[in-house]
């Protein structure tokens, strides 16, 4: 008995003609702005036919002794054992635990509510085009979607962008004062830390204020929510970290840090909290290629950390005040705190001159509350920039351990992270994000900041919403709250308000029907 490969080329170039005959019928409906959904529709059936042909390869077959082809018996192969785990990155929530997250829940759209927002829903998942430059280094972490019908599509990384997409479309009608709060599921393509509330699949709750306010309303009135939500969840003792994205742009400028690494050596100095300076000047001259004196110009501003009397240090610097962008953002800090003190919660605040928040659409304010559980035990009370030129840096991020291979893992699996040395980080974290509405109306307008008409681009980013914000992490808050539940016996799956039970046996329908009556 003898085996031949049966040719599928012939049907594969047929379908590949079909492919660019529909490929050019599409284009040229598209052109011509005409309904095109029906070859759509076709061309995609045709590229997934053509996928599974190629995909399949070509299947050998037998002949028969009377010539008759037959499918040539493969060996059948073992079925795989089905691992019952969730997706790397996600867990379930029990009962017990879904309690004390509604809880948690309960009290963030109590305060979101008495602060006077509104709620708003967007989709889970936004055009890919959306989200891209948005995210400065972490746009890396952002979790794509295969092709869906000529849409390229990303789960979202926050609610920041999707409310500024939302805000752009509204046009006219979203114009005005507006306090806006969202509450939902997040993705991000991180490595996870599962227990410490560090997830690829996460909980946030943001609230934003819009519009156009007197200076510093608004961020203020955001910082004050922060303390108050915090203080309501009994997550202990925290802090505000607090610094101006224009002090930081100021301090860069004024050090010499060039235009083009502004962005990424702010990343650097994001650092600070996780890693000693020294690591982080280390990054910053070899892998980011600054000159090592400017590197250490920018260390002796960002070491400095305290209340208000930090704006009398910065306003005593005559070279630093001489900048446009670090002596406005000193003026809003001024502002700022004394709107804090009315609050009462500027014993809360920490004026951190190294925290500079990654992502790229910060403009003014910026603020990240912490509390003594969020931070790795190496930093919990150490100043990274103490001694960092006394000694050699010790390493300071997560150790990671393989172990040995069984045979059964997981081929997703990664190193295993030591939890000892993680903690939560942030709770909650935010800024102003002035120009973030205007550069979609710019981008749906065709219009960028390498346009040509820089006069049409820029009406178009001043048509925008000016905006402050902040996001809280729920399942960091959750990692936080949900041990001392445990540790006082307060975990249960449900509350029962009424208990309805008879002396004896019997009164079973008296006691459906009291049952009835009390629900």
């Amino acid at each position: 008995m003898s085996t031949e490969a049966v040719d599928n080329s012939a049907v594969m170039q047929e379908l590949e003609a079909q492919i660019a005959e529909q490929t050019a019928l599409f284009n040229d409906l598209k052109a011509k702005k005409e309904p095109f959904e029906e070859v759509r529709q076709k061309l995609a059936e045709l590229k997934r036919e053509y996928g599974r042909l190629k995909a399949a390869g070509q299947p050998k077959k037998e002949k028969k002794e009377g010539g008759e082809e037959q499918q040539a018996q493969q060996p059948q192969k073992k079925k795989e054992r089905l691992l019952l785990k969730t997706a790397k990155g996600t867990r379930d929530y029990g009962p017990s635990e879904m309690f004390c997250r509604a809880y948690i829940e309960k009290i963030v759209r109590d305060v979101f509510t008495t602060f006077g927002g509104a709620c708003l829903d967007t989709p889970v998942f936004e055009r890919k085009d959306v989200l891209t430059d948005k995210y400065g280094e972490d746009s890396k972490l952002i979790y794509d979607l295969m092709d869906q019908g000529g849409e390229q599509l990303a789960l979202r990384y926050d609610h920041t962008v999707p409310l500024a997409r939302y805000l752009a479309m509204m046009g006219t009608a979203a114009a005005g004062q507006h306090k806006i709060w969202q509450i939902g599921k997040v993705y991000r393509r991180d490595n996870p830390v599962m227990s410490k509330g560090r997830m690829r699949e996460f909980m946030q709750a943001d609230f934003d204020i819009t519009g156009v306010w007197d200076s510093m309303i608004p961020d203020g009135e955001v910082i004050s929510l922060v303390c108050s939500i915090l203080s309501k969840l009994e997550v202990g003792e925290f802090t505000i970290k607090l610094n101006h994205r224009k002090i930081l742009d100021g301090i860069f400028d004024v050090c010499g840090v060039p235009a083009e690494k502004t962005r990424t050596i702010s990343s650097a100095v994001d650092k600070l909290d996780k890693l000693p300076w020294a690591e982080v000047k280390k990054e910053m001259t070899e892998e980011k290629g600054l000159d090592p004196a400017v590197a250490d110009r920018i260390g002796e501003y960002v070491k400095h950390k305290g209340g208000p009397e930090l704006l009398d240090l910065l306003k005593a610097d005559s070279k630093l005040m001489a900048n446009k962008s670090a002596a406005q953002g000193i003026a809003d800090m001024s502002i700022l705190f004394v709107l804090l003190k009315a609050y009462g919660v500027v014993d809360k605040i920490s004026f951190d001159m190294s925290l500079a928040r990654g992502l790229d659409y910060y403009t003014g304010i910026i603020y990240e509350a912490i509390v003594e559980a969020s931070a790795p035990p190496a930093f919990k009370s150490a100043n990274a920039l103490a001694s960092a030129d006394a000694a050699p840096a010790t390493p300071s991020t997560p150790s990671t351990s393989k172990k040995p291979s069984t045979g059964t893992k997981d081929a997703t699996d990664e190193p295993e992270i030591d939890e000892s040395s993680v903690g939560v980080g942030s709770i909650a974290a935010g800024g102003r994000y002035d120009n973030l509405v205007g550069s979609f109306i710019a981008g749906a307008n065709g219009l960028d900041a390498k346009s040509s008409n820089a006069k049409e681009y820029k009406k178009a980013m001043a048509a925008g919403t000016p905006c402050v914000g902040v996001s809280i992490g729920m399942d960091r808050i959750f990692a936080l709250v949900w041990p001392k539940w445990v540790e006082r016996g307060a975990a249960r799956g449900k509350e029962t308000m009424v208990y309805v039970v008879s002396a004896g046996d019997g009164l079973l329908e008296e006691r459906v029907g009291l049952v009835r009556e009390l629900r």
